[in-house]
Protein backbone atom coordinates (compact mmCIF):
# COMPACT_ATOMS: atom_id res chain seq x y z
CA UNK A 1 0.00 0.00 0.00
CA UNK A 2 1.72 3.11 -1.19
CA UNK A 3 2.47 6.05 1.90
CA UNK A 4 3.67 8.99 1.20
CA UNK A 5 7.21 9.54 3.96
CA UNK A 6 6.88 11.51 6.96
CA UNK A 7 8.27 15.15 6.60
CA UNK A 8 11.50 15.44 9.09
CA UNK A 9 10.29 18.75 10.78
CA UNK A 10 13.78 20.36 11.70
CA UNK A 11 14.31 20.65 15.72
CA UNK A 12 15.20 24.25 16.27
CA UNK A 13 15.53 23.71 19.93
CA UNK A 14 19.13 22.02 19.39
CA UNK A 15 22.42 22.93 17.83
CA UNK A 16 22.92 26.19 15.97
CA UNK A 17 19.20 26.95 15.38
CA UNK A 18 18.63 26.61 19.26
CA UNK A 19 20.72 29.79 19.36
CA UNK A 20 20.35 32.03 16.41
CA UNK A 21 19.43 35.32 15.90
CA UNK A 22 17.02 37.35 14.45
CA UNK A 23 17.88 36.74 10.30
CA UNK A 24 19.29 40.37 8.71
CA UNK A 25 17.15 42.02 5.84
CA UNK A 26 17.78 45.01 3.76
CA UNK A 27 15.97 47.26 2.01
CA UNK A 28 16.18 47.31 -2.03
CA UNK A 29 17.93 50.85 -3.25
CA UNK A 30 16.48 50.09 -7.21
CA UNK A 31 13.79 48.21 -8.69
CA UNK A 32 15.55 44.84 -9.75
CA UNK A 33 18.43 45.12 -7.97
CA UNK A 34 19.31 43.07 -5.35
CA UNK A 35 21.37 43.87 -1.55
CA UNK A 36 25.17 42.65 -1.03
CA UNK A 37 25.07 39.95 0.57
CA UNK A 38 21.14 38.35 -0.87
CA UNK A 39 20.55 34.43 -0.15
CA UNK A 40 19.58 32.76 -3.17
CA UNK A 41 16.91 30.23 -2.74
CA UNK A 42 17.14 26.71 -3.47
CA UNK A 43 14.46 23.66 -3.99
CA UNK A 44 14.52 22.57 -0.39
CA UNK A 45 12.37 23.99 2.61
CA UNK A 46 14.00 27.02 3.76
CA UNK A 47 13.18 28.86 7.18
CA UNK A 48 13.94 32.33 8.44
CA UNK A 49 13.83 33.75 12.54
CA UNK A 50 12.59 37.26 12.38
CA UNK A 51 10.74 38.63 15.67
CA UNK A 52 11.97 35.84 17.61
CA UNK A 53 9.79 32.84 15.36
CA UNK A 54 10.99 31.24 12.82
CA UNK A 55 8.71 31.41 9.24
CA UNK A 56 8.40 29.10 6.76
CA UNK A 57 9.22 30.64 3.12
CA UNK A 58 6.23 30.20 0.84
CA UNK A 59 6.50 28.44 -2.64
CA UNK A 60 10.00 28.19 -2.36
CA UNK A 61 11.92 28.11 -6.13
CA UNK A 62 15.32 28.67 -7.16
CA UNK A 63 17.53 31.50 -8.15
CA UNK A 64 14.98 33.79 -6.35
CA UNK A 65 15.43 36.32 -3.23
CA UNK A 66 13.64 36.13 0.10
CA UNK A 67 11.68 39.12 0.49
CA UNK A 68 9.54 39.96 4.26
CA UNK A 69 6.33 41.03 3.43
CA UNK A 70 3.31 41.80 5.87
CA UNK A 71 5.23 39.28 8.61
CA UNK A 72 5.65 37.04 5.49
CA UNK A 73 8.58 35.06 3.14
CA UNK A 74 8.48 35.05 -0.24
CA UNK A 75 10.66 33.99 -3.01
CA UNK A 76 10.77 36.75 -5.53
CA UNK A 77 12.90 36.56 -8.58
CA UNK A 78 15.94 39.80 -9.00
CA UNK A 79 13.77 41.59 -11.56
CA UNK A 80 10.22 41.70 -9.58
CA UNK A 81 12.04 43.47 -6.78
CA UNK A 82 10.70 46.87 -6.04
CA UNK A 83 12.58 49.75 -4.08
CA UNK A 84 12.03 49.26 -0.47
CA UNK A 85 11.31 45.73 -0.65
CA UNK A 86 13.42 43.76 2.48
CA UNK A 87 15.87 41.23 1.68
CA UNK A 88 17.17 38.83 3.45
CA UNK A 89 20.80 39.19 3.53
CA UNK A 90 22.72 35.89 4.99
CA UNK A 91 25.19 33.51 3.34
CA UNK A 92 25.19 30.29 6.12
CA UNK A 93 21.87 28.14 6.02
CA UNK A 94 22.50 26.32 9.27
CA UNK A 95 20.63 28.33 11.44
CA UNK A 96 23.52 30.43 12.56
CA UNK A 97 22.74 33.86 10.60
CA UNK A 98 18.91 33.26 11.30
CA UNK A 99 18.32 31.35 8.26
CA UNK A 100 18.40 26.99 8.15
CA UNK A 101 17.59 25.30 4.75
CA UNK A 102 15.73 21.67 5.27
CA UNK A 103 18.22 19.44 2.63
CA UNK A 104 16.75 16.24 4.39
CA UNK A 105 13.10 16.79 4.26
CA UNK A 106 12.18 13.54 3.78
CA UNK A 107 13.59 10.23 4.64
CA UNK A 108 16.52 9.09 2.70
CA UNK A 109 16.12 5.09 0.94
CA UNK A 110 17.26 2.45 3.32
CA UNK A 111 20.66 0.95 2.65
CA UNK A 112 23.16 -1.61 3.86
CA UNK A 113 25.88 1.07 4.80
CA UNK A 114 28.18 -0.15 1.68
CA UNK A 115 29.89 3.00 0.79
CA UNK A 116 30.76 1.50 -2.75
CA UNK A 117 28.83 -0.58 -5.48
CA UNK A 118 28.62 -0.51 -8.77
CA UNK A 119 26.38 1.31 -11.52
CA UNK A 120 24.65 3.70 -8.73
CA UNK A 121 23.87 6.49 -11.28
CA UNK A 122 20.30 5.19 -13.91
CA UNK A 123 22.01 4.44 -17.18
CA UNK A 124 20.57 3.12 -20.49
CA UNK A 125 22.00 0.01 -19.20
CA UNK A 126 19.94 0.13 -16.41
CA UNK A 127 16.35 -1.92 -15.52
CA UNK A 128 13.65 0.70 -14.38
CA UNK A 129 10.81 -1.76 -13.58
CA UNK A 130 11.36 -0.68 -10.00
CA UNK A 131 11.00 3.10 -10.69
CA UNK A 132 7.89 2.03 -13.10
CA UNK A 133 6.54 0.25 -10.14
CA UNK A 134 6.96 3.04 -7.83
CA UNK A 135 5.50 5.82 -10.00
CA UNK A 136 2.36 3.98 -10.72
CA UNK A 137 1.22 3.66 -7.07
CA UNK A 138 2.42 7.58 -7.13
CA UNK A 139 0.07 8.33 -10.14
CA UNK A 140 -2.78 6.41 -8.55
CA UNK A 141 -2.00 8.09 -5.52
CA UNK A 142 -1.76 11.63 -6.71
CA UNK A 143 -4.95 11.10 -9.08
CA UNK A 144 -7.21 10.88 -5.89
CA UNK A 145 -5.10 13.15 -3.85
CA UNK A 146 -2.42 15.24 -5.97
CA UNK A 147 -1.96 17.10 -8.65
CA UNK A 148 -0.57 15.59 -11.63
CA UNK A 149 1.42 17.78 -14.27
CA UNK A 150 3.43 16.72 -17.20
CA UNK A 151 6.20 18.75 -19.08
CA UNK A 152 5.52 17.84 -22.90
CA UNK A 153 7.87 17.61 -25.67
CA UNK A 154 6.18 17.29 -29.19
CA UNK A 155 8.09 13.87 -29.52
CA UNK A 156 5.09 12.92 -27.82
CA UNK A 157 2.69 13.39 -30.44
CA UNK A 158 4.53 12.32 -33.49
CA UNK A 159 3.13 8.96 -32.60
CA UNK A 160 0.02 7.50 -32.96
CA UNK A 161 -0.31 4.91 -30.03
CA UNK A 162 1.55 7.68 -27.43
CA UNK A 163 -0.58 10.06 -28.44
CA UNK A 164 -3.66 7.92 -27.78
CA UNK A 165 -2.43 7.02 -24.73
CA UNK A 166 -1.50 10.19 -23.42
CA UNK A 167 -5.24 11.38 -24.40
CA UNK A 168 -6.43 8.45 -22.41
CA UNK A 169 -4.20 9.57 -19.42
CA UNK A 170 -5.40 12.59 -19.32
CA UNK A 171 -9.77 11.46 -19.86
CA UNK A 172 -8.92 8.61 -17.00
CA UNK A 173 -7.61 11.85 -14.47
CA UNK A 174 -4.07 11.41 -14.59
CA UNK A 175 -3.24 14.79 -16.19
CA UNK A 176 -4.19 18.06 -14.01
CA UNK A 177 -1.43 20.48 -16.18
CA UNK A 178 0.44 20.34 -18.85
CA UNK A 179 3.50 22.68 -19.56
CA UNK A 180 4.76 22.33 -23.32
CA UNK A 181 5.79 24.74 -26.32
CA UNK A 182 4.31 25.74 -29.62
CA UNK A 183 5.36 22.34 -31.38
CA UNK A 184 3.46 20.25 -29.01
CA UNK A 185 -0.22 21.87 -29.73
CA UNK A 186 0.54 21.92 -32.99
CA UNK A 187 1.42 18.89 -34.47
CA UNK A 188 -1.15 17.40 -32.61
CA UNK A 189 -3.62 19.47 -34.19
CA UNK A 190 -1.75 18.00 -37.60
CA UNK A 191 -2.41 14.64 -36.31
CA UNK A 192 -5.97 15.35 -35.76
CA UNK A 193 -6.60 16.88 -38.99
CA UNK A 194 -4.07 15.32 -41.26
CA UNK A 195 -3.15 12.46 -39.49
CA UNK A 196 0.61 13.23 -40.06
CA UNK A 197 3.06 14.90 -37.67
CA UNK A 198 6.10 17.09 -39.41
CA UNK A 199 4.25 15.69 -42.64
CA UNK A 200 4.82 11.79 -41.81
CA UNK A 201 1.97 9.30 -40.95
CA UNK A 202 1.56 8.99 -37.76
CA UNK A 203 0.90 5.38 -38.18
CA UNK A 204 3.15 4.09 -40.66
CA UNK A 205 5.90 6.93 -40.23
CA UNK A 206 6.33 7.49 -43.98
CA UNK A 207 6.62 10.70 -45.46
CA UNK A 208 3.24 11.78 -47.39
CA UNK A 209 2.69 14.46 -50.29
CA UNK A 210 3.22 17.98 -49.58
CA UNK A 211 3.20 16.83 -45.71
CA UNK A 212 6.12 19.81 -45.04
CA UNK A 213 3.32 22.51 -45.61
CA UNK A 214 0.77 20.16 -43.05
CA UNK A 215 1.47 22.12 -39.83
CA UNK A 216 2.12 25.54 -41.67
CA UNK A 217 -1.27 24.88 -42.78
CA UNK A 218 -2.72 24.10 -39.50
CA UNK A 219 -1.76 27.23 -37.95
CA UNK A 220 -3.25 29.05 -40.52
CA UNK A 221 -6.38 27.39 -40.01
CA UNK A 222 -6.25 27.80 -36.36
CA UNK A 223 -5.62 31.43 -36.32
CA UNK A 224 -8.54 31.44 -38.89
CA UNK A 225 -10.91 30.00 -36.58
CA UNK A 226 -9.47 32.11 -33.64
CA UNK A 227 -8.20 29.59 -31.58
CA UNK A 228 -7.34 25.94 -30.99
CA UNK A 229 -11.04 25.03 -29.36
CA UNK A 230 -12.93 27.43 -31.91
CA UNK A 231 -10.57 25.10 -34.48
CA UNK A 232 -11.98 21.62 -32.86
CA UNK A 233 -15.38 22.40 -33.23
CA UNK A 234 -15.38 23.86 -36.57
CA UNK A 235 -13.72 20.83 -38.19
CA UNK A 236 -15.38 18.44 -35.61
CA UNK A 237 -12.34 17.19 -34.36
CA UNK A 238 -12.88 14.65 -31.34
CA UNK A 239 -9.72 12.69 -31.05
CA UNK A 240 -5.86 14.27 -29.81
CA UNK A 241 -4.41 15.31 -26.64
CA UNK A 242 -5.32 19.25 -27.39
CA UNK A 243 -8.84 17.94 -28.10
CA UNK A 244 -9.03 15.88 -24.62
CA UNK A 245 -7.13 18.43 -22.42
CA UNK A 246 -10.15 21.21 -23.97
CA UNK A 247 -12.75 18.99 -23.32
CA UNK A 248 -11.85 18.08 -19.31
CA UNK A 249 -10.72 21.60 -18.98
CA UNK A 250 -7.26 20.43 -18.02
CA UNK A 251 -4.86 23.87 -17.88
CA UNK A 252 -2.29 24.06 -20.15
CA UNK A 253 0.61 26.39 -20.87
CA UNK A 254 2.35 26.85 -24.24
CA UNK A 255 5.26 28.95 -24.03
CA UNK A 256 7.24 30.14 -27.21
CA UNK A 257 10.21 30.14 -28.07
CA UNK A 258 12.86 31.99 -30.85
CA UNK A 259 12.23 29.23 -33.51
CA UNK A 260 8.45 28.93 -33.33
CA UNK A 261 6.59 29.19 -36.78
CA UNK A 262 3.28 30.56 -36.39
CA UNK A 263 2.48 30.17 -33.42
CA UNK A 264 -0.49 28.93 -32.12
CA UNK A 265 -3.06 32.01 -30.90
CA UNK A 266 -2.73 30.60 -27.49
CA UNK A 267 0.77 30.37 -27.46
CA UNK A 268 2.56 33.19 -24.46
CA UNK A 269 5.31 34.74 -26.56
CA UNK A 270 6.54 36.58 -23.68
CA UNK A 271 9.07 34.43 -21.95
CA UNK A 272 8.45 36.43 -18.64
CA UNK A 273 4.41 35.91 -18.80
CA UNK A 274 5.18 32.52 -19.82
CA UNK A 275 7.18 31.70 -16.82
CA UNK A 276 4.65 33.42 -14.72
CA UNK A 277 2.04 30.89 -16.00
CA UNK A 278 3.92 27.99 -16.26
CA UNK A 279 4.49 28.33 -12.01
CA UNK A 280 1.05 29.08 -11.48
CA UNK A 281 0.54 25.44 -12.74
CA UNK A 282 4.08 24.34 -10.76
CA UNK A 283 2.07 25.67 -7.79
CA UNK A 284 0.18 22.95 -7.48
CA UNK A 285 1.66 20.26 -8.62
CA UNK A 286 2.59 17.37 -6.24
CA UNK A 287 3.99 15.14 -9.11
CA UNK A 288 5.80 16.30 -12.48
CA UNK A 289 6.13 14.32 -15.19
CA UNK A 290 8.95 15.66 -17.61
CA UNK A 291 9.58 13.81 -21.57
CA UNK A 292 12.00 14.48 -24.09
CA UNK A 293 11.80 18.51 -23.42
CA UNK A 294 15.39 19.80 -22.27
CA UNK A 295 14.66 23.37 -21.52
CA UNK A 296 11.55 22.63 -20.79
CA UNK A 297 12.45 20.24 -17.57
CA UNK A 298 15.11 22.29 -16.56
CA UNK A 299 12.48 25.70 -16.36
CA UNK A 300 9.86 23.50 -14.55
CA UNK A 301 12.81 21.52 -12.41
CA UNK A 302 13.74 25.28 -11.73
CA UNK A 303 10.22 26.41 -10.69
CA UNK A 304 9.49 23.32 -8.60
CA UNK A 305 9.94 23.10 -4.95
CA UNK A 306 10.70 19.53 -3.49
CA UNK A 307 7.78 19.83 -1.60
CA UNK A 308 4.34 20.54 -1.05
CA UNK A 309 2.57 22.01 1.36
CA UNK A 310 -0.79 20.02 1.96
CA UNK A 311 -3.89 22.44 3.30
CA UNK A 312 -3.55 20.69 6.87
CA UNK A 313 -0.17 22.30 7.12
CA UNK A 314 1.52 18.84 6.59
CA UNK A 315 4.66 18.92 4.21
CA UNK A 316 4.62 15.89 1.20
CA UNK A 317 7.27 15.42 -0.84
CA UNK A 318 6.89 16.55 -5.07
CA UNK A 319 7.59 13.29 -6.87
CA UNK A 320 9.60 14.92 -10.34
CA UNK A 321 10.63 11.96 -13.11
CA UNK A 322 12.30 13.01 -16.30
CA UNK A 323 11.96 11.01 -19.37
CA UNK A 324 14.48 10.71 -22.38
CA UNK A 325 16.20 8.42 -24.83
CA UNK A 326 19.92 10.82 -24.29
CA UNK A 327 21.84 10.23 -20.41
CA UNK A 328 23.08 13.89 -21.29
CA UNK A 329 19.71 15.54 -20.94
CA UNK A 330 18.74 13.87 -17.89
CA UNK A 331 22.13 14.56 -16.29
CA UNK A 332 21.88 18.30 -17.11
CA UNK A 333 19.10 18.88 -15.12
CA UNK A 334 20.73 16.83 -12.24
CA UNK A 335 23.44 19.44 -12.91
CA UNK A 336 21.12 22.63 -12.74
CA UNK A 337 19.80 22.01 -9.53
CA UNK A 338 17.15 19.75 -9.30
CA UNK A 339 18.67 17.18 -7.40
CA UNK A 340 15.32 15.11 -6.17
CA UNK A 341 14.51 14.73 -10.11
CA UNK A 342 14.33 10.76 -10.49
CA UNK A 343 15.54 10.12 -14.80
CA UNK A 344 14.23 7.41 -16.62
CA UNK A 345 16.44 6.41 -20.34
CA UNK A 346 13.56 5.43 -22.54
CA UNK A 347 11.93 6.25 -25.91
CA UNK A 348 8.88 8.32 -24.29
CA UNK A 349 6.36 7.35 -27.09
CA UNK A 350 7.01 3.89 -25.29
CA UNK A 351 6.86 4.99 -21.86
CA UNK A 352 3.69 7.00 -22.80
CA UNK A 353 1.74 3.48 -23.76
CA UNK A 354 3.60 1.62 -20.87
CA UNK A 355 2.52 3.84 -18.29
CA UNK A 356 -0.94 3.95 -19.81
CA UNK A 357 -1.33 -0.02 -19.86
CA UNK A 358 0.02 -0.63 -16.72
CA UNK A 359 -2.90 1.81 -15.42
Amino acid sequence: MFELPKYNAPDFSDGKPANAPDASFTAVAADGVAPDGFMATSIYPTYVKTGGRWLFVTKIRMDCVVVLRDDSLFAVEFRNLKKGDLVLTARAEDGSEGVYVNYSPFPAPETDGTVFSFRQNRTRETSYSQTYDELYEVLKHDRKHGNIVWVMGPAAVFDYDSRKAFSSLIEKGYVNGVLAGNAFGTHDLEGSFFKTALGQDIYTKRSVKDGHYHHLEILNMVKKAGGVKEFLAEKNIKDGVMYALEKNKVPYVLAGSIRDDGPLPCVVADAYEAQRKMRAVVEKATTVIALATQLHTIAAGNMTPCYYTLPDGNIRPVYFYMVDISEFVLNKLCDRGSLSARGIVTNIQDFLVNIERNL
